[in-house]
């Protein structure tokens, strides 16, 4: 693999074809588990785990793998490698686990997930499939922990919440006062689709200026002569 397709790979995955922001996968865990940042990244923890080894396995064995039976096939692999993070999960942070619930397991069905071993796993060698898994679960992983951030800071006035879950002995950093009464709307799954799409539209924002500075920058065709 060549040094412009691994930062191919990374900018399509980070940004480019960011899946919670260009195509809008996976939108249960985005509504139902962004409530705070850390059940957004732990969760999209797991989820790079399993992009990164199901497509790296998936290329690996695409030649041997009947095109007829593919979608099963996938589907087998993912969910023997969401078994195993579910259960590292329940036994190393048990606490997290119960609080993610159904989430784990459900990464089998994420449409990111599937969507990335069909359209890029079974078609690129081993190496870039891996690195592709790595990279949109990245992408996914900012997203969330945005999300997540935003919406505990706007509805609960606090950053971190749940930490103490991944590492005892943290606590969640009080960002706003005490006697803040918090922003229901912002924990409720309306209030992630509102920031999603404040999240969109910045994206968008950000590509149309760079856009404008690049077009300004290129040199203008010359006048043809007696125009």
């Amino acid at each position: 693999m060549t040094r412009d397709e691994f930062r191919e790979i990374a900018a399509n995955g980070v940004w480019a074809k960011n899946t919670s922001l260009i195509q809008i996968l996976g939108l249960c865990p985005l509504l139902a588990v962004t409530t705070n940042l850390v059940n957004g990244v732990m969760l999209s923890l797991a989820t790079i785990i399993v992009m990164a080894i199901s497509g790296l396995a998936v290329s690996s064995l695409r030649f041997l793998i009947p095109h007829e039976i593919r979608i099963p096939v996938f589907i087998l692999i993912v969910a023997a490698l969401v078994t195993v993070v579910d259960l590292l999960f329940n036994a190393w942070l048990h606490e997290l686990y119960l609080v993610l619930g159904i989430f784990i397991p459900l990464i089998v069905t994420n449409c990111i997930v599937l969507a990335r071993v069909e359209a890029f796993a079974n078609k690129s060698p081993p190496l870039q499939a891996m690195f592709d898994g790595i990279f949109m679960g990245v992408g996914m992983l900012w997203t969330l922990a945005l999300l997540g951030g935003l919406r505990e800071l706007i509805g609960g006035g606090t950053l971190f919440s749940g930490i103490d879950m991944v590492f005892p002995g943290l606590q969640a950093l009080q960002l706003l006062p005490k006697d803040y009464p918090g922003l229901l709307l912002a924990i409720l799954p309306p209030g992630a689709f509102i920031l999603l799409g404040c999240l969109i539209a910045w994206k968008n924002w950000i590509e149309a200026r760079a856009a404008a500075r690049q077009q300004r920058r290129s040199p203008q065709p010359a006048t043809a002569a007696g125009a």
